[in-house]
């Protein structure tokens, strides 16, 4: 599983909770019904945000719509718009469409027209903040976010925006802080475990991470908020290489919302896993048909390629490298290294680090791309950055293997290389044969070890000469 999947759900969730403050000073009236009838598409929609769920998308048309007829006769309701912009955010993330991203900028921008942040409005800067995360602008995002915490530091909802955005400007100390926070004003709540389970998931604290997924679950009030909840479950059991249970949990999920997007790409890629390649593609098709992320493109593409399936790989490739993405620097940043060129994936991972996005999966994608450019001396820094924060992702134990192999380091590589094959043994369809590949060629570890010299290592002795025994390994290097 490629670590932004699991990223890109809780960004949704972040959206969504300040779409919930927004919605808190609108509350729709059944409009003529009896109260005893059940809420209609625009109340369940708005009960969902004032939890900090996700509405199903159908119910989140109906609140749009809602509010587009309102503020048309309405101009100067400055919550209204601020509401429809965030809508429009959220809306735009989870259908991957960028044109919503700009409804929401003009919604918002005009909710302050009407009343500036000055006079305190907090809903359109906190919407800004979750646009600015939405595009991939991680340094706008905190700062819209810091300026609504100052303001209101006990504004529950801001602090998912601010997980987000430290997350993707690699400030790990300070996501960790924001969601210490958030649990103690929004504790208790599906999408307060969904966070946790995030958080725990980046530290490496797999058992916690899968029991507060878990909790999601159980809190979880609604179909769609309990589909987005089985789906990171899935996320993270597929993470720790067991595809069958990740397979249960997206198809529980996806009994409740039947097109869910992230359930139908973690089941392709649990399928995949499961050696299931024909429906596997069926699924992959049906997924990138439904949410077209440039992940699950990509994904999509390698499978077919590790399946021989070229004029289909290359048209996902293609489809790729000509369409209009938001957030994609990292996938692209792989389709080039690993299906292109290289250099041009360098230059893109590099202006991304220079613009402070440095999240884990930054780093180990332009540590991926300088080895594919050649460079496999400097990739190092950056794939032990990817590493060495707690994440425990075979993709990422993979490229620093492979790149520790080019520069020699033998005993390190095979470290790496195994633990990726031990964290998920099928990580990838095209990738994970290649790190079975390597590890073979590396072979078994010396049995013997290394000679001193005769007196060497005696207590007061000067530092003795090593004669080695396999291959030779550079000056200076760890083992």
């Amino acid at each position: 599983m490629r670590p932004e999947n699991v990223s890109r759900t809780v960004l949704a969730s972040g959206v969504g909770a300040v779409l919930a403050a927004a919605a808190l000073v609108y509350v729709p009236e059944p409009a003529g019904r009896p109260a005893a009838l059940p809420p209609g598409p625009t109340e369940r929609a708005g009960r969902a945000a004032e939890a900090g769920a996700p509405a199903a998308l159908p119910d989140l048309a109906a609140l749009i719509g809602d509010r587009e007829r309102w503020v048309a006769g309405h101009p100067g309701d400055d919550t209204s718009w601020a509401l429809l912009g965030t809508a429009y955010a959220e809306r735009g993330l989870r259908r991957a469409d960028p044109a919503d991203f700009t409804r929401a900028e003009r919604a918002l921008k005009r909710s302050l027209t009407v009343r500036p942040a000055a006079r305190g409005n907090l809903d359109a800067q906190a919407g800004l903040a979750a646009l600015a995360n939405a595009r991939g602008d991680w340094a706008a995002g905190r700062q819209w976010g810091e300026r609504v915490r100052a303001a209101a530091p006990k504004r529950w909802s801001v602090y998912p925006v601010l997980i987000d955005a430290y997350d993707g400007l690699g400030d790990y100390k300070a996501a960790r802080r924001a969601g210490e926070t958030l649990t103690e004003l929004h504790g208790g709540s599906a999408a307060g475990a969904a966070r946790s389970a995030a958080l725990y998931r980046v530290r490496g604290w797999r058992e916690d991470a899968g029991a507060a997924a878990l909790d999601a679950v159980a809190l979880a009030e609604t179909p769609a908020q309990k589909a987005d909840a089985l789906s990171g479950a899935g996320d993270l059991a597929g993470e720790r290489g067991e595809p069958a249970e990740a397979l249960a949990r997206y198809g529980a999920a996806l009994e409740l919302v039947a097109d869910h997007g992230p359930s139908l790409a973690g089941q392709a890629r649990a399928k995949a896993a499961l050696g299931r390649t024909a429906e596997a593609l069926r699924d992959w098709r049906a997924a990138v048909a439904r949410l077209p992320l440039p992940e699950y493109v990509l994904e999509a593409g390698e499978l077919a390629e590790a399946l021989g399936r070229d004029a289909e790989a290359e048209a996902s490739y293609r489809r790729l490298r000509t369409g209009a993405w938001v957030r994609a620097e990292v996938t692209l940043g792989r389709l080039e290294a690993d299906h292109g060129d290289p250099a041009r994936a360098v230059r893109g991972l590099r202006a991304a680090w220079a613009r402070g996005h440095r999240s884990l999966e930054v780093a180990d994608a332009l540590g991926w791309a300088l080895l594919r450019a050649g460079e496999p001396k400097e990739a190092l820094p950056y794939a032990k950055r990817a590493t060495e924060e707690g994440l425990r992702s075979a993709l990422f134990s993979y490229h620093r293997g492979e790149i520790e192999r080019a520069l020699g380091e033998s005993g390190a590589a095979r470290r790496h290389l195994s633990e990726a094959l031990r964290t998920d043994p099928e990580f990838s369809p095209l990738f994970a044969p290649r790190a079975r590949e390597a590890l073979a060629e590396l072979g078994e570890p010396p049995d013997e070890l290394p000679e001193l010299l005769p007196g060497a290592g005696a207590p007061g002795a000067g530092k003795p000469d090593v004669v080695r025994r396999g291959p030779s390994r550079p000056a200076g290097r760890a083992r």
